[in-house]
């Protein structure tokens, strides 16, 4: 038996057209009810539910699993395309694909085979890892307790995006009996486990990232992995997320912006036509905004590249080879972030040139586009990835794979 007999059936790609229709139709019922969610501050559990039945969920696992078989970037793409409906289900699903993206890095096993099959039979993961309150950057206060039988994890965790519509939450705590870090992989509805829908941001309203209370929560000592083992390409899997985000909402504007021009009625007496939809000014605004989403699902789509190379390195036994897709997943991820999310709140604010004062109106919610782009951008701060890309062009310094947020040592 050769090295090769052991490898994993790797998800290299599909035909992605017959892919995305699929869940086309499926994305259009869920946008037509977009609008009314966001005034509503409605969470979309319907629209979850109707992705998980529909396989959306098993997309990258390899299809002699029973999943799609998809490649990063057909992955990123549906993104997008999802955004574009409804720009809170991405976030929602981060924590799943992430979880999803592990378990393809991972060898062969009858669990990794049994985490295939709940993927494809519906199941979906969410996330719980930023600590609650004043926790020094670099600590975890949520433990894992090893015992007799079931494991036990107490804690808070805020930011849980999809914990809420989650069958399983992606757990980042401590052990306690010798305090290595860990990946936990617990149920959700089980008694000890508490979510709430108290995420308060201006933007994004939906995703269901409150804050995730376990109080003795029980968890099995096999879906207790090192934090360790986690693949390696996490971060800049975790930013194309808000990358393809970002481009879905800038392709949400350009819709909703050539809409609103092509049946607007009104003018202005200093425009250029009889009808906003033919003056000269106007057009270009639109057309502006198109080209600038057009950028941004280009950068998003060519940003997942190299992680797919990562992940196909994962099993090469070329180290050389692995450790060079990792960074330039690193690095082109920032760089994308960098140039795309400027793009998208220029777009998400010149729409309104093409129009007048009544599409400030929160009936329409066209500041929804704005709002939730401005709060993805918020997320791995723009300032933070630039220097990172400069230090590597100009020092050849290594970008970091795993970053933290917390309190400060220094903050009395």
């Amino acid at each position: 038996m050769t090295h090769r007999d052991h490898l994993p059936v790797l998800s290299t790609g599909t035909d992605y057209e017959s892919l995305a229709s699929r869940f086309r139709p499926l994305f259009d019922r869920i946008a037509q009810g977009a609008l009314e969610r966001e005034r509503t501050r409605t969470l979309p559990r319907e629209p979850i539910r109707w992705l998980k039945e529909a396989g959306f969920g098993a997309v990258r696992v390899p299809a002699t699993h029973g999943g799609a078989g998809a490649s990063l970037p057909q992955l990123f793409q549906l993104l997008i395309e999802l955004a574009e409906a409804d720009s809170n289900l991405p976030q929602a699903l981060r924590g799943h694909f992430a979880f999803v993206e592990d378990k393809l890095n991972a060898p062969q096993s009858p669990q990794r085979d049994r985490w295939f099959e709940r993927f494809v039979a519906g199941e979906t993961v969410g996330n719980a890892w930023t600590e609650v309150g004043d926790v020094v950057i670099g600590n975890i206060a949520t433990q894992v307790t090893p015992g007799d039988g079931p494991w036990r994890v107490n804690g808070r965790k805020f930011y849980s995006t999809g914990s809420i519509f989650a069958d399983w939450i992606d757990l980042l705590a401590r052990r306690s009996d010798n305090g290595v870090d860990v990946i936990a992989a617990v149920r959700a509805q089980q008694p000890g486990v508490t979510l709430l829908d108290d995420w308060d941001g201006f933007g994004q309203r939906t995703t269901g990232s409150g804050t995730s209370v376990f109080e003795n929560a029980e968890v099995e000592p096999d879906e207790v992995i090192d934090f360790s083992q986690r693949f390696k390409y996490q971060t800049a899997f975790y930013q194309l997320f808000h990358l393809a985000t970002l481009a879905g909402i800038a392709r949400a504007a350009e819709r909703d912006v050539a809409r609103a021009v092509a049946e607007r009625k009104r003018i202005f007496s200093t425009g250029n036509a009889p009808l906003a939809r033919h003056d000269a000014q106007i057009q270009q605004v639109v057309g502006q905004i198109s080209a600038q989403a057009y950028a941004a699902a280009a950068i998003a789509v060519r940003a997942a590249e190299p992680a797919q190379r990562a992940y196909e390195t994962r099993f090469s036994g070329d180290e050389a080879a692995e450790k060079a897709a990792n960074i330039a997943a690193e690095i082109e991820s920032a760089q994308g972030q960098i140039v795309l999310a400027d793009l998208v709140l220029r777009a998400t604010t010149d729409l309104f040139n093409a129009l007048g004062a009544s599409a400030a109106s929160e009936k329409l919610e066209l500041d929804r586009h704005w709002r939730n782009a401005r709060t993805v951008s918020s997320h791995n701060p723009l300032v933070y990835k630039a220097r990172i890309v400069g230090d590597w062009r100009i020092n050849g310094t290594e970008p970091p794979y795993v970053w933290l947020i917390g309190g400060s040592p220094a903050a009395k």
